[in-house]
């Protein structure tokens, strides 16, 4: 069976490992935080942004 792929499911089904300073990371992290936000959704929506803003279509 071919199983369609809902974009708007809101289910992930790839990761993406960064690394970074320990120190970096718990400032973003404890920010995120009290903006009530997470550090994930912050970066998700970084990278629509980026590829938006450079996509070539």
């Amino acid at each position: 069976m071919n199983k369609k792929v809902d974009k708007k499911s809101g289910k992930k089904n790839s990761q993406l490992i960064l690394r970074l300073d320990k120190e970096v990371r718990d400032e973003f992290v404890q920010l995120c935080n009290e903006l009530d936000t997470s550090a994930a959704r912050e970066i998700r929506g970084f990278i629509r942004k980026f590829l938006k803003e450079n996509s070539a279509s």
